[in-house]
């Protein structure tokens, strides 16, 4: 899943960036409100950790705006100013939640996988697909007879993806870009790779290609 945190605070970039990376998060950063709206035009994120406190554009502006031209990604907001008001005022333009400084990471990763969840129509953290259940939690795949396959953490990232977008067919450079991070080299064609150990894993059956288009889970 693609994240981008906005968050102007390099101490607590410091603290997030390495919790929400070994959750599974793709992390894309920005530092202020104006990189974060540029970013939200350019690219599409599976979800938002957006400070209300920026500088050169606030958070509140920023959400109103994205909310206005139609990006519906989920957000959690963030906020060293923790009033009812200030709670109202997010809700209202558009914020999925709200989080007040200071907070417990686990909480942050709790919220933004709640969030995530809603968009996607989950209600449960497992996500099922046939025989198989992957736990984010512990980053592993339960097959049909209860066995537990550990995931390296670029299958964990590409499997979830795929299954979170099951009916959807997902071309080399999506999943690419659900993988690795902007600092990492983004090949496509080592997605092939990792879609063959998952297929040699779980069976060749488990994920189709379509030529020309990319991949999917078979149904």
């Amino acid at each position: 899943m693609r994240l981008l945190l906005v968050e102007d605070d390099l101490n607590q970039v410091e603290i997030l960036k390495p919790a929400l990376s070994s959750a599974g998060y793709v992390v894309e950063l920005a530092h202020d409100g104006q990189d974060a709206s540029f970013l939200m035009r350019e690219d599409s994120f599976d979800a938002i950790v957006l400070d209300l406190g920026l500088p050169l554009k606030p958070g509140l502006e920023v959400l109103a705006e994205m909310r206005k031209a139609g990006d519906e990604t989920p957000v959690l907001v963030l906020t060293g100013r923790d009033t009812w008001q200030e709670r109202v005022d997010g809700l209202k333009a558009g914020a999925d939640d709200y989080l007040g400084k200071p907070f417990h990471v686990e909480e942050l990763l709790a919220r933004l996988d709640a969030v995530i969840r809603r968009q996607y129509g989950r209600s449960t953290q497992k996500i099922k697909h046939g025989d198989l259940e992957l736990d984010p939690d512990r980053q592993l795949v339960i097959d049909s007879d209860g066995k537990e396959h550990q995931l390296t953490g670029i299958e964990f990232r590409l499997l979830r993806y795929l299954m979170m977008n099951g009916e959807r067919v997902l071309s080399k450079s999506q999943l690419s870009e659900h993988v690795y991070e902007e600092e990492q080299i983004r090949d496509s064609n080592v997605i092939e790779v990792y879609i063959n150990r998952l297929r040699q894993r779980f069976g060749k059956g488990l994920i189709e290609t379509h030529r020309g288009q990319g991949y999917r889970l078979k149904g």
